[in-house]
């Protein structure tokens, strides 16, 4: 019979979309167990997708599929995270609203989704620029302003608990994640004017206002984030970015280092991952020191000292302390600096502000630097420290300040190396200090009173009892990760749904939510350098009326500017997942029911490039609401898996140099060549051959080229790199279903190789899969006729079905879906030599296939007499007892040479075997009347005949 796999494809498509077959129930409409599958939010490019997108939502499918099947009530939801640079800069360049474009895009992301045959619950797409969804990312906002992180509960609580505190109490006793240390008494507090004591507040809200360095970008008017920074260029341009201080908008997610770090112990996530989230976290336990400046030209109290606070994992090394470094960008930096060393200092910070933090943590070699002028006093021998700046200290570790002991740490070493300062070595090493010994905590301190002969933890226990008792420092527990920056100088993002007072902010009320993007005449930063929303004619709020009027009413009495600000593209993608369990809800951003039941996440599928910043993000964001009890979980992702890349088969041609003359690939070491990449949509089918007059008329400067052919034909160089438009190696996967079906290249990227890892394509492996397909169809059919047979089913035909069971449980459970697939052929083989027609293997077996090729798999599923889609039928049940083999095939040696093998019955007694050995004409004819010396049975392995 004909596979018709486009016609089979479009009916199926169509009666999954009319009837919404995919649809998850609601908590009141099912008794089923629950199953949450997801996919990382993908984000609608004009390109569309290529085919080593749908690698992460085939496998999320082929699961959510086979949880269906279980019995379980699942919810495979999609949407797209569309706000963005990229709509935003197209805007810029083609004055085309990025609204336009991002459902344009969205659009045609879905066409080729939903022609790739996923079972998403449609009913529940998102997007995170449409207002009835920022609304709620507004919204959130508004609780991250109104909280407060407690260390004493901790968790977060509701702003109105900090304000009674200080009333009664001021700060004592207040234990709180802050931004700077603030003592004050109730009474101070209770006579402080609003002004003041909104200011105090946003010392400690969750979301807060305050000068931050950033990464700018000029060029593009905006903040970026370290993840779109490469080289000191945009990812989006290549436009130099600087390191620049700015009032921004950030969330206190250090608040919550702790929790996230320890949360990393009950989670099913790739190790690397954790690994990598817990060096973002970076969490370190030490002390912080306050070094004493001399000379100090500070202004301070009258009961204080100038100081420069550091901190340090190694307090027990301070006598080995010969400098201090500080952060280029450290607020102390300017007063510290001498006149006489102003220029060099200031020439130092310029040209780190030219470098990303990733950028300055990974160069560990090369150590650069200025010296202030200033020095600081040792606390314990009294000398003389000289105080440098340099980009290995960041401001963002710490305190920003670190005293530098060059003995026992690398870039401190190579730091003083190259200033030409002291090292003194107060750690007993065996022979000279190694760069393998710094910070080894296997040593044993010296050269102090009261240090000599300690080991590595009773040292530090004795230096910080002596810190604190001098009163210069204390025990302290510091983390990497800073507060994420949270505001971005775009038009395309979520406003902040904040207007300023007494230059002070102040949020929306909820009524007044969602704040809609304004329109503007153009996208790019007013011509004050504000960010684009400043074009805006009607963005400034009515405090007494609670809506938005003309900018130019703007009196700051009764009507006050609006944030220009815009979000960062990881606000609306930190909860999304949430929303989905309660999408079309517009009173509530999700119902406490629908959340409990939906609970976490089950499988979350996605790219490991999203290790920190977006799991991070979405993992404090859940936190912050189950501490404010809007939801039940800690954590929203139990089990996440990366998968790997589908890489793209490029193709080169080889171009004579100084000429337009194009070599075949076996001719070209005859030739200087220079090699090009030719897009791969210009070979003949599957093949290596080049269609030159296609490449002529691919780009104009090919329209005259000549080609110096290899028997008749230009073949070109294949080789594996990353799928990109840029490498011309993007495969379609339009072409693809049009040319063999979804379901077979759903198959293919499933056999390509394990999910986790990257592999190449290959369109021409493409043909075998689909054989594999015509194979398994015709299995129902007999010629055009469909023929499936009632007869029960052999032993052989039961043998085949229930090794198939069994491997594809084991497979799945385990995420193997390239071993099932070609285990499928193995089964589809074997009963197609039997001749296998039986309706009691064939449906079973159309229910193991559908999870990947469900198009097929519904067809035969309804020509089998079924009503209901396939994806619902019950799981086969596998019996072992139909994979205990009745007879074993004895291989059959003589003289230790196996000839042949022997079919006997399993479990016969060695005696046994040997008479029925012994008695085969194969072994007569072999031994040729003569009578064996030997025979050794082995039962149910092997019969060694000597003779």
């Amino acid at each position: 019979m004909f596979y018709d796999h486009q016609a089979i494809e479009r009916k199926w498509q169509k009666i999954w979309n009319e009837r919404q077959t995919f649809r998850a129930a609601e908590p009141n409409e099912t008794e089923k167990p629950k199953f949450y599958a997801l996919d990382m939010f993908p984000y609608p490019s004009g390109a569309g997708l290529h085919v080593g997108h749908p690698l992460g939502y085939i496998a999320s499918d082929i699961y959510a599929r086979f949880k269906r099947h279980q019995g379980y009530n699942v919810l495979h939801p999609i949407g797209y995270d569309s706000f963005g640079l990229p709509a935003e800069q197209y805007a810029i360049q083609t004055g085309q609203h990025p609204a336009i474009t991002t459902e344009e895009n969205a659009a045609r992301y879905e066409e080729q989704l939903r022609r790739i045959g996923f079972s998403f619950d449609w009913s529940r797409e998102l997007k995170t620029s449409d207002p009835a969804y920022y609304k709620w990312t507004q919204w959130i906002f508004v609780q991250l302003f109104h909280s407060w992180y407690d260390f004493e509960t901790d968790k977060a609580e509701p702003i109105s608990t900090l304000v009674n505190h200080f009333q009664k109490f001021g700060t004592e006793n207040l234990n709180a994640a802050q931004t700077d240390a603030l003592n004050f008494s109730a009474e101070e507090w209770n006579n402080a004017s609003e002004a003041d004591q909104q200011d105090i507040l946003l010392n400690y809200r969750l979301a807060y206002r305050a000068e931050t360095t950033v990464n700018w970008c000029p060029a593009l008017g905006t903040v970026l984030a370290n993840d779109e920074v490469k080289d000191g260029k945009s990812e989006r341009g290549g436009h130099s970015v600087f390191q620049k201080k700015m009032m921004q908008w950030s969330m206190r997610i250090s608040a919550y280092s702790e929790r996230l770090l320890n949360g990393l112990e009950n989670l099913d996530w790739p190790q690397p991952l954790k690994d990598s989230q817990e060096y973002w976290i970076g969490k370190s336990v030490g002390a912080s020191i306050k070094f004493e400046i001399q000379n100090s030209k500070f202004e301070v109290s009258q009961n204080e000292k100038s100081t420069v606070e550091i901190f340090t994992t190694r307090p027990d090394t301070i006598f080995g302390a010969t400098f201090m470094v500080l952060a280029p960008e450290h607020p102390l930096v300017e007063e510290l600096t001498t006149d006489d060393q102003k220029a060099e200092v200031e020439n130092y910070t310029e040209e780190t502000s030219k470098k990303s933090e990733r950028e300055r943590m990974a160069d560990v070699k090369n150590v650069s630097g200025a010296f202030t002028g200033s020095y600081a006093v040792h606390p314990f021998t009294g000398k003389a420290l000289p105080i440098f700046i340099s980009d290995y200290v960041l401001m963002g570790y710490g305190t920003g300040a670190v005293m530098a002991v060059p003995a026992h740490d690398e870039r401190d070493h190579r730091f003083a190396k190259k200033f030409g300062l002291e090292i003194i070595n107060v750690i007993e090493h065996d022979g000279d200090v190694q760069e393998e010994s710094y910070d080894s905590k296997d040593s044993v301190c010296v050269n102090s009173e009261f240090l000599n002969g300690l080991n590595y933890n009773d040292a530090k226990i004795k230096i910080l009892e002596k810190i604190e008792a001098l009163g210069i420092g204390k025990g302290m527990t510091n983390y990497r990760q800073r507060d994420a920056i949270f505001s971005r100088q775009r038009y395309w993002g979520e406003p902040v749904p904040v207007y300023f007072k007494d230059g002070l902010p102040y949020t929306l009320p909820e009524s007044a939510l969602p704040l809609e993007l304004p329109e503007v005449e153009k996208y790019l930063p007013t011509e004050d350098g504000e960010p684009p929303l400043g074009n805006a004619k009607n963005w400034a709020w009515d405090e007494a009326n609670e809506k938005v009027v003309e900018s130019q009413l703007i009196d700051n009495e009764k009507v006050f500017p609006i944030e220009l600000s815009t979000m960062p593209g990881w606000a609306g993608s930190s909860w999304y997942f949430l929303r989905y369990m309660d999408p079309r809800n517009d009173g509530y951003f999700c119902q406490k029911e629908k959340s409990d039941y939906w609970g976490q996440v089950d499988l979350y599928i996605g790219g490991s490039e999203h290790a920190t910043g977006h799991l991070l993000y979405s993992r404090f964001w859940n936190m912050f609401l189950k501490d404010r009890g809007f939801i039940a979980q800690e954590e929203p992702f139990q089990k996440l898996i990366n998968q790997g890349m589908i890489l793209g088969m490029s193709a080169f041609v080889f171009r004579i140099e100084g000429t337009n003359k194009f070599v075949s690939k076996n001719l070209a070491k005859d030739y200087q060549t220079q090699k090009i990449h030719a897009d791969v949509s210009l070979l003949k089918g599957a093949t290596d051959e080049l269609d030159v007059e296609l490449f002529r008329n691919w780009r104009p400067e090919f329209a005259d080229a000549e080609f110096i052919l290899d028997d008749e034909k230009y073949l070109v160089e294949r080789e594996v790199e990353k799928m990109s438009k840029s490498k011309y190696n993007v495969v379609n996967p339009d072409d693809i279903c049009d040319e063999y079906g979804a379901d077979c290249l759903r198959l293919y990227e499933m056999f390509l190789g394990p999910l986790e890892q990257s592999k190449p394509w290959n369109t021409q492996g493409l043909s075998g899969v689909y054989g594999f397909l015509k194979k398994f169809y015709n299995l129902y059919y007999n010629g055009d006729e469909f023929s499936v047979s009632d007869e029960a089913p052999t032993k052989a035909e039961l043998k085949v079905l229930h090794t198939l069971i069994k491997r594809f449980t084991y497979d799945i459970e385990h995420f193997s879906f390239n071993t099932s697939v070609s285990q499928f052929m193995i089964a589809v083989n074997e009963l197609q030599k039997l001749k296998c027609n039986k309706r009691q293997i064939l449906e079973p077996l159309a229910v193991l296939i559908s999870p990947y090729a469900p198009h097929i798999c519904e067809e035969l599923w309804e020509k089998l007499g079924h009503e209901t889609s396939v994806d619902f039928a019950a799981f086969p049940e596998l019996n072992e007892a139909f994979l205990v083999e009745d007879e074993f095939e004895y291989p059959v040696s003589f003289n230790g040479k196996m000839r042949f093998k022997l079919a006997l019955p399993t479990g016969m007694e060695p005696q046994d075997v040997e008479k029925a050995a012994l008695a085969d004409e194969r072994v007569l004819a072999q031994l040729a009347g003569n009578t064996p010396k030997k025979v050794i049975v082995v039962k149910d392995k092997i019969v060694n005949i000597v003779h």
